[in-house]
């Protein structure tokens, strides 16, 4: 039955209701549980720290060498991207941990294609530093 039938027949599909009944969630009661799933991350996982120190780094060094502001912006969507990678990464290994905790070859081997797109990500975010940042810091090392 498609979703335009369920809404005519007044049965739309409510996660809310159906999962959470009794919940009434405001919007900064949700911008809170997203805060703490993002510090979750951080505290927890070292890989994520890693990422945060390169991108302050990128981020600084983008201002300092004042790149033009479409070059940070491809900065920061870049260190956004390899954020998001490494969230869905750590979310999708604590989903496998709660099906089998026990040595088995599907799940590592789900664990390890997740674990590759941040590698993916992350190589994608250091070719285009290095694009933008190569030639400033060149001149700066070797002057002009």
């Amino acid at each position: 039955m498609s979703d335009k039938d369920e809404q005519r027949k007044g049965r739309t599909d409510d996660h809310t209701a159906r999962v959470h009944p009794g919940s009434r969630q405001t919007f900064w009661e949700g911008m809170v549980h997203a805060i703490h799933g993002v510090r979750h991350v951080l505290k927890h996982e070292r890989n994520a720290r890693i990422h945060l120190v390169f991108a302050l780094i990128a981020l600084i060094l983008g201002l300092m060498l004042k790149i033009s502001d479409a070059q940070l912006a491809a900065v920061f969507f870049a260190v956004v991207l390899v954020f998001l990678a490494e969230i869905f990464n750590t979310a999708i290994e604590r989903t496998l941990d709660l099906i089998d905790l026990h040595e088995n070859q599907r799940i590592k081997l789900v664990k390890d294609m997740s674990a590759g797109a941040v590698l993916i990500c992350a190589i994608a975010a250091s070719a285009i530093g290095l694009v933008i940042f190569g030639p400033p810091v060149t001149r700066l090392i070797w002057g002009n």
